[in-house]
């Protein structure tokens, strides 16, 4: 199964979340089934950011967008957790700081853009300001409505620096939403994440469910596409998140770069050390 292809939203079609459900777990798939998938997965993803880092060729964003208790910060600890943190960094953002307003809406994102040869994650990203900022009419919609097109044109710019986009939004149910709050007000350990906003915002769920559709529509791009995960089920979320990294890695054509040092001599010198340490014993 090619999540790709099944999950994407086609550049330039309307995206409709009603037509979406988010208990969809795959053809044939289960939980049982899809845990050593997953594994499998993050060792390849593994071996392919070494591949990237390496040869520092092409750079990766991953952009997480979705609803409070989606799964934003899961995707982080259990698919990104693949990667090697000396090539990958994680940046959540949040309400912007008065320097940050004090700017352009994407100079906070221009800034947190990977390297070549690195993977950067963005939990919640330059997409917020065409969703909390058009839901709670923190500018005037003739400011945000234009801000589709530019998002569109920052992201090729990256694309024409060898920078590869993958966006997930990461659907759940309404109904589903409350039972994740409840768990996290029923776990000491997660309570810390649970607030009087998270239940204030279920408010606006309609709200941002067209903000959602917009999104998705006006900003799935051939160079950038937009893929719509179905989140109730975490283990698909993983599975399908993993697989779509995985492709998108291979898709590059890396190659490991070849020694930039004469490998003979650096032979040669080994094999002397080694000499040298067999006669001290």
């Amino acid at each position: 199964m090619d999540y790709r292809k099944e999950l994407m939203i086609e550049p330039g079609a309307k995206a409709r979340l009603k037509d979406i459900d988010p208990d969809y777990s795959g053809k044939n798939q289960n939980h049982e089934k899809a845990t050593p998938e997953i594994a499998a997965y993050l060792d390849r993803m593994s071996a392919l950011q070494a591949l990237l880092y390496a040869e520092r060729k092409h750079a990766l964003l991953i952009v997480l967008q979705g609803i409070d208790a989606a799964g934003k910060d899961g995707v982080c600890w259990h698919v990104v957790k693949g990667m090697n943190p000396q090539g990958c960094s994680v940046t959540g953002f949040k309400q912007p700081s008065k320097e940050e307003l004090a700017h352009d809406f994407l100079w906070r994102i221009h800034k947190c853009t990977p390297e070549l040869g690195h993977v950067s994650v963005f939990n919640r990203s330059h997409y917020e300001d065409v969703l909390v900022v058009r839901v709670h009419k923190l500018v005037p919609k003739e400011v945000w409505q234009q801000r589709y097109d530019l998002i569109n044109d920052f992201e090729r710019l990256l694309i024409q620096a060898n920078t590869t986009i993958i966006k997930f939004f990461l659907y759940i149910s309404k109904e589903e939403q409350l039972e994740r709050f409840k768990q996290r007000l029923d776990d000491p350990a997660r309570r810390w994440k649970i607030s009087d906003a998270d239940y204030k915002e279920r408010d606006f769920w309609d709200d941002y469910t067209l903000a959602y559709e917009d999104m998705l529509s006006k900003c799935s791009t051939k160079h950038a596409p937009w893929y719509v995960i179905p989140s109730n089920h975490k283990w698909f979320r993983n599975l399908a998140i993993s697989q779509i990294i995985c492709a998108t890695l291979e898709d590059m054509g890396m190659k490991m770069p070849e020694p930039t040092v004469d490998i003979a001599a650096i032979r040669k010198l080994y094999h002397q050390a080694a000499a040298e340490q067999g006669k001290r014993r």
